[in-house]
Order: structure tokens, then C-alpha cells, then sequence
């Protein structure tokens, strides 16, 4: 049952994680931001890192695991808002 589990969060994670990527590909092959809200990914940043933590903090690989590369993600669009507006 644990492996279940396990692969529901694994799924889980890939499918919410890996939904950020074409925004992140977008913003770099266009250099604009413009409709990307900074404080809407400011406030989704730190809820990230809040579940990374609580990931780490229960050892829940497939939350560590999804929440590290969400957090990867939402950081390059963060910069790119920066950097291109």
C-alpha cells in the first residue's frame, strides 16, 4: 500500500511540477513577462519552500523530490519577471 503511495505522490508531483516548464521555456525564448503576476510567484515561492520544508521535515522523498524542482522552476521565473519585466 505504501508504494501506492508513494507512486501517487511521484505522479502527483511530476504533473505539477513539470506544468511550469513551458511558462519557463516562454519567458526565456520571448524575454517577456509581462503577464506573469510577480507577486502571485513571490506568494507561490514561498508556499513552495514551506512544502519543501514540511517535506523534509516528515522525509516524504516524493514531496522533497517535487517541491525541489518546483522550486528550481518558480526561481527562473521569478528571475526572468526580474530581469525582462
Amino acid at each position: 500500500m505504501d508504494n501506492i503511495i508513494d507512486l501517487i505522490g511521484f505522479f502527483s508531483g511530476f504533473c505539477t511540477t513539470i506544468a511550469f516548464l513551458p511558462q519557463v521555456i516562454k519567458a526565456y525564448k520571448t524575454r517577456s513577462t509581462k503577464d506573469v503576476s510577480l507577486l502571485m510567484f513571490l506568494v507561490f515561492t514561498i508556499g513552495v519552500a514551506g512544502w519543501l520544508i514540511y517535506g523534509v521535515l516528515l522525509m516524504n522523498v516524493p514531496i522533497i523530490i517535487a517541491n525541489i524542482v518546483t522550486l528550481f522552476l518558480a526561481f527562473l521565473i521569478l528571475v526572468a519577471k526580474i530581469r525582462f519585466g
